[in-house]
């Protein structure tokens, strides 16, 4: 068991905003491809005999992912991509997944990664992808923080995705969503914030220089970063990407429609072909994924929301924006009277945060490619109807490899409506081409307000300012739970981003069911930058108004003055549902029945809809739960409807309770947990192959077996009950008798294909089992926690226990196949090298002969065309020449061949192939 350290700091992050602004100087660091062709038309290298770090891989684009099946709703624009442009992907996967569940088996850990990587293998190979980049670390439940992915994953994690970025160069890198959206899976968050970053520090000499000084690498700047998904509305069919429209108006985003016909196969749809690769998820439960409709009028886009570019990009309304080369254009592709591939152009606003009124200035960076001139050029810049702009916009003549820069001035109207974005857009005109850019800044009034943030959206703020991006901030609504008829404190962050000392008042308007202490508060004498927190204690005084995902989300308006003006923020309140439990007089008897007078307090409704099909009916699913303590333990009495049970899994199998029928209790000691990390989660499935129910848990402060709860069961036609008992000294600290964290759960199955169909429960909302902060919130009149019970958490026991590239056959053949080494890692010195230089097949035994510069590991595998038939892990004593017999355990097909992966001393690694002969 490992478990999680604090995070460092990263020693580039900081100066991240700056050397982005410095790229704008450089000039590319490789030689475009021609006019209309990508740089994969360009031959690729030969397979490798052993993968020594010498070479590298050039690719075209880079998806950046944390687990195997992440990019499979691409798939349909990378092999769209692929077929029609030669577009080279490759895929970065932070994990293997072996923290999620097996629908094919029992295997878990290092066992499953093998299985999710080989059907990773075969999803993206259907879109013509051939790469995949593993980098090893540990996939250990799932979360929605992304602070917690950070701890467990480590400092290195970006430094192993800076190095794959300098060693394959691609020109677009594609992830997923960086903020802490509701339901957005942390270990998500965290792989898109590492592509983020390495985005400008690949570039940067200064981060990760041994990877130059020592390995060889040099920096290098992918021209434009790209988030899957994009807010906003869409129509179907093929002109989905022309009728986007962005809830924030100044972001990018392009669309590639699903709904194009594939001409090298058979003339079937992309989405078609995407949902087959979809498919090749069997271990997820996806085997059973539906088809797509048939008729292309109903397919929709994938979309692509723009993050930062260094080239220029199509203009957003022009027929380039809605083209499926739209990521593509000025990276990989050439349009017509665009400037040539490896112009680069850049637009940098002196600010973000731009007040009314006030002048600002916007420089525009052009650079010719290195090989070839755009002669006379200039830039001009387009603002916001109203506002001004003044600057001449000569760049001279840019001979090749020459940067030209123009400043512009300009100034917001003093009307100009606080908290908006707006797009300040360059266009480039050259003797070879023209080019178009933008950037978005926020209209901010003299003070910003906003409702005190949850503690993964303060962490996301503040990496967004570090890195440098500040286009990605805000993209979450604050909001804050309140349980239901109950208060609580709520404090508005007041920000001075003027030059002047700001005095003015903070107004709350709630909206019926709620009130305030106070509905206005005064603050004064705010420094320029400063903050301060105006608190109001809000109250639910209506207790009908609906909880959870029924209805719970209550925006209210939060009004500001300040010395020029006012502005508005419109933040949330989340209701969650709220009990009572009270004491038993005696202890319940724990066997899955209610007897008289066991459990005092009212029955709570678990079957709202949280996920998936809803029930057809109370007896399809349904259910409730009563709770009561006595002593220092906590009863629950979960009564469920279900008229079809599903797989009975063994009960070796009980952590993967999300595939079957099961009841989840989450409980949160003091109600103040920013992750599960620090709760107590149990899942019970109420039967099992075996017969008795079982309990584990899960995802939560200790991993594995519920030690010390006590489980009863009771099934019967068209319905099961649940009894626990919950010592309260095996919750990860003392509770708080005020404000307990308490969520019910159940998962409903009504297949034997090991997948679960529905999942109800008392307070839903997506991805609730991992943001604690959503429970439903319970108190314990009476109960007093034992004295000297800390409050503080234990540090959390998390299994880290993931699959090593070096015993992984297929990542060691691609690293033979591309030069290079494993894992994103560095590679083996020369003096610390290994190799596999001869095999030869015997009776039951392949021979493998290693060369060794030094002492080293190396794993072993004898392959052919049906496989792996045999493997051995050999640790060499030190330089020279050693013969080694792998056992084989069937007589080998065709091509057969040893592939060897090498650990030396120093942590590098090497890739080798040897035939058997």
């Amino acid at each position: 068991m490992r478990r999680p350290s604090p995070p460092t700091p990263r020693r580039w992050a900081v100066a991240a905003a700056a050397a982005s602004l410095a790229l704008a100087a450089l000039p590319a660091l490789s030689a475009p491809a021609s006019a209309m062709t990508p740089a994969s038309a360009r031959a690729e290298p030969e397979p490798a005999a052993d993968a020594s770090g010498g070479r590298s891989a050039d690719l075209d684009v880079l998806f950046v992912g944390a687990h195997p099946d992440d990019e499979a709703f691409t798939l349909s624009t990378l092999g769209q991509w692929n077929e029609d442009h030669h577009v080279r992907t490759g895929v970065v996967t932070v994990t293997r997944g072996e923290g999620g569940g097996n629908a094919v088996g029992p295997e878990e850990g290092p066992a499953l990664g093998l299985i999710r990587e080989a059907e990773e293998r075969t999803a993206v190979g259907k879109a013509g992808v051939r790469d995949v980049f593993n980098l090893d670390d540990v996939d250990f439940y799932y979360t929605v923080s992304a602070p917690l992915t950070d701890q467990i994953w480590g400092d290195d994690t970006l430094e192993k995705v800076v190095r794959i970025v300098r060693q394959t160069r691609p020109e677009v890198l594609l992830t997923m969503d960086p903020a802490p959206s509701p339901g957005n899976h942390g270990n998500h968050q965290q792989a898109a914030r590492l592509a983020v970053q390495a985005f400008y520090a690949a570039a940067d000499p200064a981060a990760y220089p041994e990877q130059i000084t020592r390995e060889g690498l040099r920096p290098f700047a992918p021209s434009r970063l790209l988030q899957g998904g994009a807010r906003g509305t869409s129509r179907t069919g093929p002109d989905c990407a022309a009728t986007f429209r962005p809830a924030n108006p100044a972001q990018n985003v392009y669309g590639v429609w699903s709904g194009r016909s594939s001409a090298a196969q058979g003339g079937r749809t992309w989405a078609a072909i995407e949902r087959d690769a979809q498919r090749a998820y069997a271990s997820q439960g996806w085997a059973v994924f539906p088809d797509v409709p048939s008729d292309p009028a109903q397919l929709g886009c994938d979309f692509f929301t723009q993050v930062d570019a260094r080239v220029p990009f199509p203009e957003p309304g022009s027929a380039a924006a809605a083209a499926p080369t739209a990521v593509l254009d000025g990276a990989l592709v050439r349009a017509d009277g665009a400037a040539p591939l490896g112009t680069q152009l850049t637009l940098r606003p002196g600010t973000f945060d731009v007040r009314p009124g006030t002048a600002f200035s916007v420089k525009v960076s052009a650079t010719a490619p290195p090989r070839e001139p755009l002669g006379r050029s200039s830039a001009a810049l387009r603002v916001p109807d109203g506002w001004k702009v003044s600057g001449s916009g000569d760049l001279g003549r840019l001979a090749p490899g020459r940067t030209g820069t123009a400043t512009f001035t300009v100034t917001p109207p003093q009307g100009a409506a606080p908290g908006e974005r707006a797009r300040l857009a360059a266009t480039l005109t050259t003797e070879r081409g023209s080019g178009y850019t933008d950037r978005q800044v926020e209209v901010s009034p003299a003070v910003r307000a906003t409702q005190q943030l949850l503690p993964q959206v303060g962490q996301y703020e503040k990496w967004s300012a570090e890195v440098g991006v500040p286009q990605l901030r805000g993209l979450v609504t604050p909001v804050l739970t309140l349980p239901s008829g109950g208060s609580r404190q709520v404090g508005v962050v007041v920000t001075n981003v003027s030059g002047t000392t700001q005095s003015g008042t903070v107004r709350l308007d709630l909206p019926k069911g709620f009130s305030a202490d106070r509905a206005e508060a005064p603050y004064s004498g705010l420094a320029a930058g400063a903050s301060a927190t105006v608190t109001f204690t809000v109250t639910n005084t209506d207790t009908s108004l609906k909880t959870s995902n029924e209805g719970g989300d209550y925006a209210y308006t939060i009004t500001t003055t300040s010395g020029d003006g006012s502005s508005v923020s419109r933040p949330a309140l989340e209701l969650v549902p709220a009990a009572v439990i009270p004491k038993a007089a005696a202890a319940p008897a724990v066997d899955g029945a209610e007897g008289d007078g066991e459990y005092a307090g009212p029955a709570l409704d678990i079957s709202r809809l949280w996920e998936g099909t809803a029930c057809a009916s109370a007896a399809d699913c349904s259910g409730t739960a009563k709770v009561t303590w006595h002593d220092d333990t906590l009863y629950l009495l979960v009564q469920v409807k279900d008229d079809v049970l599903g797989t009975r899994l063994a009960a070796s199998d009980c952590k993967r309770h999300w595939r079957t029928d099961a009841v989840e209790v989450t409980i949160d000691p003091r109600g103040t947990s920013e992750n599960t990390s620090t709760t107590f989660k149990t899942a019970v499935l109420p039967v099992t192959a075996e017969g008795p129910p079982c309990a584990l848990r899960d995802a939560d402060n200790h991993q594995g077996p519920a030690t010390g709860v006590r489980i009863a069961s009771k099934v019967s036609s068209g319905a099961y009950a649940v009894e626990l008992a919950i010592p309260m000294e095996q919750l990860p600290g003392a509770v708080d008798p005020a404000h307990l964290g308490l969520n019910i759960l159940v998962y409903d199955s009504d297949t034997q294909d090991k997948t679960g169909q529905t999942r109800i429960g008392w307070s839903t909302w997506g991805g609730v089992q991992g943001d604690p902060y959503r429970w439903g919130v319970a108190t314990l009149p009476g109960y007093q926690p034992p004295a000297g019970r800390p409050t503080t958490p234990p540090d959390p026991v998390i299994p880290a226990t993931g699959l090593s590239s070096l015993d992984s056959p297929q990542s060691l053949e691609q690293a033979v196949r591309l030069g290079l080494p494993l894992a994103g890692g560095p590679a083996a010195k020369a003096s610390e090298s290994g190799r596999a230089t001869s095999a030869t097949g015997g009776q039951g035994a392949a021979k493998v002969t290693l060369r060794a510069a030094g002492p080293g590991e190396a794993h072993l595998f004898v392959r052919d065309d049906k496989g792996t038939a045999g493997s051995r892990v050999v640790k060499v004593g030190g330089k020279g020449v050693t013969t080694v017999s792998v056992p084989v355990t069937r007589a080998l097909g065709a091509d057969p061949a040893v592939v060897a992966g090498w650990l030396a001393p120093g942590g590098g690694t090497t890739a080798s192939r040897a035939a058997v002969r």
